[in-house]
């Protein structure tokens, strides 16, 4: 069927037709998202999947393991993989560049790696990390690199002279997440004394704080227009946020325990949910046209507007299963069902 076990990562192909997500039952999933087609699963990791990435392509799905190793994988029916040992401790995120060359890795051995795609080569390492390091990913650009972990710290990295050139302690407990936003000028960063942060690179400042969730988040995902983030806690919510009005818009409740992961798609008209429940849940969005504005001048601009219409659910049903194609892969098929909230 699905995932067996806690969803930990999840993301969107770049044209949308597909969803990876990976989970603590060591399995990758390929949801296939046309209706009737069926999803692949890969096993190859020893360990709990960590992070999933597809390449700027969509060509390659990288994943990250508590096993030590990344794998890269073709999303097809085969699902061949190469794997590389990255990290002499768990790694905990694995990210490409946006030219597809390069990926980034951060581990529990308190390092950032970075590597050549082309033949998985390891090009260099960033340690000044005291404790393990919890994510990484480049800048749109890739001139910088962010990533932040158990010593309460996110860091901020120039990948031509490999230096350190800031580093926010503003968290008292570790921090969870963090990822820049489309254009760049930003990065955002979640805790696990339930806040978030946003701040502004060209100033190096604070602009934005959120003490929306009463437990830890874990996972965020900017909207593709950067006038939106969501956030997954272990308080089993998903909260929208409206960067430009500052304020918190939805709660949404489809987990029956800690969200581990979000996903915008690279549109922004859906994103997908993962958490200890083992689903993963699709949510379609419109609220990045006009029509969400209007719905909001309409009711006066509320800091709770009526039920949104423009919110809904798909879940995957318990899939019907097929006879597994080869050793490493069963194939099941996704049902949808639709629901508004």
């Amino acid at each position: 069927a699905g995932h067996r076990d806690a969803v930990t990562c999840a993301d969107f192909s770049p044209n949308s037709k597909q969803l990876a997500s990976g989970s603590v039952d060591k399995s990758l999933m390929i949801w296939n998202l046309a209706l009737k087609t069926r999803a692949y699963r890969y096993f190859g990791h020893q360990d709990v999947i960590t992070g999933v990435q597809f390449s700027p392509s969509g060509n390659l799905v990288a994943t990250s393991s508590k096993d030590r190793t990344v794998r890269l994988w073709t999303p097809t029916m085969k699902g061949e993989s190469t794997m590389f040992k990255a990290h002499t401790a768990a790694v905990r995120s694995v990210a490409f560049s946006h030219d597809g060359q390069r990926l980034v890795t951060a581990s529990d051995d308190k390092s950032i790696k970075v590597w050549s795609v082309r033949g998985q080569c390891f090009n260099y390492s960033l340690n000044q990390h005291t404790n393990w390091v919890r994510c990484a990913r480049f800048s749109p650009d890739g001139r910088l690199i962010a990533s932040c972990g158990d010593d309460r710290s996110v860091r901020l990295w120039d990948t031509s002279t490999k230096r350190c050139i800031n580093c926010f302690t503003d968290y008292v407990g570790s921090t969870t997440f963090v990822d820049f936003n489309s254009s760049g000028t930003c990065i955002a960063s979640s805790g696990a004394d339930s806040s978030l942060k946003i701040w502004d690179l060209r100033t190096n400042r604070l602009i934005q704080q959120y003490q929306v969730h009463s437990a830890g988040i874990n996972t965020f995902s900017f909207h593709p227009s950067d006038n939106y983030l969501i956030s997954g806690s272990s308080d089993s919510t998903v909260k929208i946020l409206d960067l430009l009005e500052g304020r918190l818009i939805y709660t949404l409740h489809g987990h029956k325990g800690a969200v581990i992961t979000v996903a915008f798609s690279r549109t922004g008209e859906v994103f997908a949910s993962g958490g200890t429940d083992g689903q993963v849940l699709m949510w379609r969005t419109n609220f990045d046209t006009k029509s969400y504005r209007d719905v909001l001048q309409q009711h006066g601009r509320r800091s709770t507007p009526d039920p949104p219409p423009h919110l809904s659910d798909i879940h995957p049903r318990v899939p019907h299963l097929h006879r597994p194609q080869s050793a490493d892969i069963q194939v099941s098929s996704m049902h949808y069902m639709h629901w508004a909230l």
